[in-house]
């Protein structure tokens, strides 16, 4: 039985499209083995959202080459699609493929091991129009499955190399989005990330549909979903129309993750981000109508180009001001090949470390905050993993629909299962809590 292992670097879109590519080998009668270990074949799925994903990206295909040397190396990704001829050029890469076609892979390695030639797979990204389908039933981590409902970003925001390594925006077709998510469903997952490259940008290439539509459809016709959660959403896809889904859904997880990039609009327009702070501001109050209380997580970027003190004040100021629940913070990293890394007034390294850190204190404090008001309070939670891995503490990790990261007391067969939790201690990175009871299917229904 020929073997494959595999290793992927960046995003959750990324992961979502190894598990896609892994029932392709698998159906083709392929056996899994640990990237560590030697395998006939190695995917290499890569990353080029930093000038770092790229170096990293090599890193790991060398390590696969050095491996076995008499594998075939595959590399497929961000990375492989907006650089193949570098990818080509390291010595014992066998086959690319980029962000499309993955499906020709194994066409590919078996053409390889006959002709023994070097193949590039990788085509024009940006001239294609229809999502690819990628179908993934399950996921090797048990617990969260993702679903991937569109590809690629038209808006070509000055610091991001995304739109070249994924293309323009294409949405996946409404029904294939539903069937996989009732297999998932069927499957045992009681909660669903709907993910993309501009996830919630779903169906702007669709005539009479839109992501509002699809939410209500999922809630309508998946039977049995308990929790579906939005892996991230622009400011400006926030419409009346998604506000009011939000307000009627049963199921929809009170937690947000809205991209700020920065508090302050003169640096917002150098980015060419499609809002101000003030129209940020007015959607997340209308959110919080909708959704009481939801946790509104983001991303943030400090020392980009030409970044002032007052303006990095006023990103700070603003962050305070929303009560963020949690932030993931970037220092500005230049990429080349993005408009961005050609601007003038580059900032310097310990100024943008600076500024992380004290965004990153920001951020604990108002996490702590945030799941201060949840001490005492019985909230769901779906135990992912054991605390410690190594350890048999007997106590479970897993997140609330509000995305509190609780450590509890718990039992393995609970992993996967909706079962209710009371915040004993609230905190950050973790809260504790203590274990109520397991929700069962027929008090679901009598909830509901």
């Amino acid at each position: 039985m020929p073997s494959v292992a595999f290793h992927t670097l960046g995003c959750k879109v990324n992961h979502y499209e190894t598990e896609a590519i892994w029932q392709l080998f698998q159906t083709n009668g392929y056996e899994r083995k640990d990237f560590e270990t030697t395998a006939d074949v190695y995917v290499i799925n890569t990353c080029t959202v930093t000038n770092t994903g790229d170096k990293k990206s090599r890193q790991v295909i060398r390590r696969a080459i050095r491996k076995n040397p008499n594998a075939v190396i595959c590399v497929t990704g961000c990375y492989a699609q907006t650089s193949p001829a570098e990818v080509m050029a390291i010595p014992g890469v066998d086959i690319v493929v980029g962000t499309q076609d993955r499906e020709k892979m194994l066409g590919y390695i078996e053409e390889y091991q006959r002709e023994r030639e070097p193949i590039n797979g990788v085509s024009n990204i940006m001239k294609a129009k229809v999502y690819e389908e990628l179908e993934v039933p399950a996921f090797t981590d048990r617990t969260r499955a993702s679903l991937k409902i569109q590809e690629g970003c038209n808006n070509f925001c000055t610091f991001c190399i995304i739109p070249w390594a994924r293309g323009l925006l294409r949405s996946r077709k409404p029904e294939a989005v539903l069937e996989q998510a009732q297999k998932l469903v069927d499957a045992g997952y009681k909660e669903i990330v709907l993910t993309g490259i501009h996830t919630a940008g779903y169906g702007e290439d669709m005539k009479d549909y839109n992501f509002a539509q699809l939410l209500r459809d999922l809630e309508a016709k998946v039977h049995g979903l308990k929790r579906l959660r939005i892996s991230s959403i622009e400011a400006s896809q926030v419409t009346d129309e998604v506000v009011e889904v939000i307000n009627q859904s049963k199921v929809i997880a009170r937690h947000l993750h809205i991209p700020l990039q920065s508090g302050s609009d003169t640096v917002l327009k150098r980015m060419r981000r499609k809002y101000t702070t003030a129209f940020y501001a007015e959607k997340i109050k209308q959110l919080k109508k909708a959704l009481p209380d939801f946790a509104l997580t983001s991303d943030v970027i400090v020392g980009f180009p030409g970044e002032t003190e007052e303006e990095f004040q006023e990103t700070y100021d603003f962050i305070r001001e929303l009560k963020f629940a949690e932030l993931h913070v970037f220092p500005y990293s230049q990429r080349t090949g993005t408009p961005a890394a050609r601007m003038d007034h580059q900032i310097s390294d310990e100024v943008k470390h600076e500024r992380v850190r004290k965004l990153i204190s920001l951020s604990n404090q108002l996490a702590k905050e945030y799941a201060s008001k949840y001490e005492n309070e019985v909230l769901e939670v779906i135990p992912e993993e054991p605390f410690k891995k190594d350890e048999t503490t007997g106590e479970w990790v897993g997140y609330t629909d509000n995305y509190l990261k609780v450590r509890f007391p718990a039992r393995p067969e609970m992993e996967g299962q909706l079962v209710r939790v009371k915040i004993t201690q609230a905190g950050y990175p973790y809260s504790k809590g203590q274990f109520v009871r397991v929700m069962d299917e027929a008090h679901q229904q009598q909830v509901i």
